[in-house]
């Protein structure tokens, strides 16, 4: 525990420091000067301050309201030494932040035991808040590791459905960075692009629902065919609903909805605008970018110049604006990320 005494009188200060000493180990400090007193609780915590109340710089009621008003003192005990007994004054040394007072001419006895009190208030006052620290901090690892081992799931759960769906090429890991960039850009928060980012790798989800033959087939799906791919976003949907979890909530709506069309020509629902999910509108265009860049058994992959144009020219009709708008703004990031891509896979011979 430290002790700070604030008193224009040098006298005062030795008598109240020896009285003070003399009750408690704790260690004190003693200021002539208010604003000096002020500056040194700056550079230290104290746990108890007394302070007089006449002082010709500052009184004791402009010292308590200016020490009150930091954030470090907001529940320090301030003791008001004082020989005035006016009600007015005790008033407004109270409305200051003045925990107590000592009358003067004070009672050693009782000061002692005031500040004996007082510091042992205080004391408990510093465990609990330690205690609470310790607990909020046990807390946050607690959380990292399930948020840790939520990510590994995900990602695990991911490539087992970039493996069924015949694609090994990073495609879901180049969606979630992209999906990312765009939130960001679009001004989502951290923690918003963080959800979006590792609940875009299970936007393909419900395509474990789907038949190999048609999830593999090389030519052009028939029209029967190509309505039974189109039941894998509500498959997905199923797959997650009624999550507990913020990030599994996210990814059903992902999984719904990253085929619906800013113009309303989408599916499963034939959503439009705003009525679209945030995370799906973001998605979707990470995706469809994705897949244009990437090949499949039924196309070869096209130009990073030529998908971005795409991309741009359906601005309003399959992708909501602002989206097609962040991209733009991100583009150097993603042709990045795809270059990166480019280089993986000519490492590994694809």
């Amino acid at each position: 525990m430290r002790v700070l005494i604030v008193d224009d009188s040098r006298s005062s200060l030795a008598m109240i420091g020896t009285i003070v000493g003399a009750a408690t180990n704790a260690e004190i400090d003693t200021c002539l000067h208010p604003f000096e007193a002020l500056e040194r609780s700056g550079q230290t915590q104290y746990d108890l301050v007394l302070v007089d109340h006449i002082m010709p710089e500052m009184d004791g009621v402009q010292f308590t309201s200016a020490l009150r008003a930091r954030e470090a003192y907001r529940l320090v005990p301030i003791v008001m030494v004082t020989s005035d007994m006016d009600r007015t004054t005790r008033i407004e040394a109270i409305r200051a932040g003045a925990t107590d007072f000592v009358n003067k001419p004070f009672d050693p006895t009782e000061l002692q035991a005031r500040v004996a009190n007082l510091l042992t208030l205080r004391a408990a006052q510093v465990e609990l808040a330690d205690r609470a620290s310790w607990l909020a901090r046990e807390v946050d690892i607690a959380t990292a590791h399930l948020l840790a081992r939520e990510e590994e799931i995900i990602w695990r759960l991911a490539r087992a459905i970039e493996y069924r769906d015949g694609d090994t090429g990073e495609h879901v890991s180049r969606v979630a960075q992209i999906s990312q960039l765009i939130a960001s850009a679009i001004g989502l928060s951290a923690e918003r692009c963080r959800i979006i980012y590792l609940a875009a790798p299970l936007h393909d989800i419900g395509k474990i629902g789907i038949a190999d033959a048609i999830l593999g087939k090389p030519g052009k799906l028939t029209p029967e065919e190509f309505g039974i791919m189109r039941s894998h976003v509500t498959i997905g949907a199923r797959i997650l609903e009624n999550g507990s979890s913020e990030l599994i909530r996210t990814a059903e709506l992902i999984a719904q909805s990253h085929h619906e069309r800013w113009d309303g020509t989408g599916y499963p629902d034939r959503l439009s605008g705003n009525d679209i999910p945030i995370e799906a509108r973001v998605v979707a265009l990470a995706d469809v970018f994705d897949a244009l860049c990437s090949e499949r058994p039924y196309k070869p992959a096209w130009p990073l110049d030529k998908a971005y144009a795409e991309i741009v020219a359906c601005s309003g009709t399959h992708f909501d604006p602002a989206c097609v708008a962040a991209f733009c703004a991100k583009w150097s990031e993603i042709e990045a990320i795809m270059g990166a891509a480019q280089v993986e896979a000519e490492a590994v011979g694809f």
